[in-house]
């Protein structure tokens, strides 16, 4: 039995299926960086910095951005050299099931649920936050119990409190996005870009105009002092990094469109470093005009950089911000969403899953039927979870998938010397040992709480290993 468990697919048959896929390839390396950047580029710039940076970091919170991009840096020059040897959809989830077994393969893909399905159902929250106050600015009032999570008590500004029934705007973001993806995937492309243009302008707007509106003294202490564990000191911009871990994930989701970049092998490596490089530098920019023009203190609330050009009295360029909030997080949840289908794609090709999650529309070229039910539970999530429940879940979902593929180059390096890789990962094995190292320690910083709900969620995907995915893999019916 444990010999199938770790039964592993060969790297020849992996390219041998990514040459039989019905996906089509029209995704050229721009779109591929757009494709990052419209998922890097949302939660972590709109929500996350404040929030972390009052919370744990202070005006640190830059440093936090250096340690949570170092850790991507090293995991995603992995990501980009198992891209180019394995151009197919399912990601991490393909890359461990070559090089570590059956079984952490599903481990991989069930962690992806987290990294790309919840993480899908945070950013709608988000973005259901700015959509209210944003058609609150135009005098259209939603009713409280319908903008939060089910069950979740809201102080009304007379005092009073109203128990929230659907979050419906975070709904309706799904679904709307959802319907995009199922028409196909060169016009979700053409539509992102759009988006990143609109976002890039946005967000280089506020760091150009706000930087002239500066106070230093906000940034004094720039590490303010520790105030007990995770708040504040090393220790908080530690904790801080791990959370806004969760605004890295776009990169990663890059590798899912290896089935339909033109060119995966010199594309997907671009895509990857080049959209990872381009929104580190924006986020620290961001940061440090966040933390200079608000204090810390301040950032806690679900629209920060509104709240900044708010302070600085540009009431016209606060409706702007919210527009590009709106749009950056609509684009974040589109490839995200994207994502989780192509994992759950690759996972049915294998038999893991139900084969209907791997029928592809006739005219379309999308596998619809995952994507309406991909889309369907990621909008009851966003609409019932509240926001507080889903990050920490998304960033250590997202850190061990991290690990893992670090783990699956590190491993390649010596039992494949020999193999063809148009990309390979630099300064082998020490860049995937520090990969592993920094991602391992950034798992450490999270609360103890968040492992205790990751035990109900892989003993559930256990479940569905072996009431169905082990005994319809298509590796398992090989060997018997």
């Amino acid at each position: 039995m444990l010999a199938r468990l770790l039964q592993k697919k060969s790297v020849s048959q992996i390219q041998s299926e990514a040459k039989e896929h019905s996906l089509k390839r029209t995704l050229g390396k721009w779109n591929l960086v757009s494709l990052g950047i419209g998922c890097i580029i949302g939660a972590g710039i709109f929500v996350m910095t404040g929030t972390a940076a009052a919370n744990h970091a202070g005006p640190a919170i830059i440093f936090s951005f250096v340690i949570a991009g170092l850790a991507c840096a090293f995991a995603g020059l992995c990501y980009a050299e198992l891209a180019s040897v394995l151009p197919v959809s399912g990601s991490a989830y393909t890359y461990a099931y070559v090089t570590l077994g059956e079984v952490f393969a599903w481990v991989m893909g069930w962690l992806l649920v987290l990294e790309y399905g919840l993480a899908a159902s945070t950013v709608a929250v988000g973005w259901s936050g700015y959509m209210v106050s944003f058609l609150g600015s135009l005098g259209i009032v939603i009713p409280p119990e319908y903008a939060a999570a089910t069950g979740q008590i809201i102080t009304l500004a007379n005092g009073t409190t109203v128990e929230a029934i659907l979050n419906v705007p975070a709904v309706l973001g799904i679904l709307a996005v959802t319907a995009l993806l199922s028409f196909g995937v060169k016009e979700s492309a053409n539509v992102n870009n759009i988006i990143v243009a609109v976002k890039l302008t946005v967000i280089v707007a506020f760091i150009l105009i706000g930087v002239f509106y500066v106070n230093p003294d906000n940034w004094v202490p720039f590490i303010p002092e520790n105030q007990g564990p995770g708040v504040y000191g090393v220790d908080g911009i530690l904790r801080a990094a791990s959370i806004i871990f969760f605004a890295y994930v776009g990169f990663e989701a890059v590798s899912t469109a290896a089935a339909e970049a033109k060119d995966p092998q010199k594309d997907m490596p671009f895509g990857i470093i080049g959209s990872l490089i381009i929104c580190t530098m924006l986020y620290m920019a961001m940061a440090a005009v966040l933390t200079g023009v608000v204090h810390y203190t301040d950032l806690n609330v679900p629209d920060p950089l509104a709240v900044a050009v708010d302070l600085i009295g540009l009431s016209w360029f606060s409706f702007i911000i919210k527009i590009g909030a709106i749009l950056g997080l609509s684009s974040v949840m589109l490839v995200l969403i994207y994502g989780q289908t192509r994992v759950f794609y690759t996972m049915a090709k294998d038999g893991l899953l139900p084969q209907v999650l791997a029928k592809v529309h006739p005219k379309f070229h999308t596998p619809y039927i995952n994507t309406a039910l991909v889309g369907l539970a990621v909008a009851v999530a966003a609409g019932t979870m509240p926001i507080q429940e889903l990050g920490d879940l998304v960033s250590l979902g997202t850190l061990a998938a991290f690990a893992i593929v670090c783990l699956s180059v590190l491993k390649l390096h010596y039992t494949d010397k020999n193999l063809v890789r148009p990309f390979s990962t630099p300064y082998k094995p020490f860049i995937p040992v520090i990969g592993v190292v920094l991602c391992g320690y950034l798992i450490a910083q999270m609360p103890m709480d968040t492992f205790i709900k990751l035990k109900w969620f892989f003993l559930l995907g256990a479940v569905i290993y072996l009431a169905y995915g082990y005994r319809h893999s298509k590796m398992g019916a090989a060997r018997r």
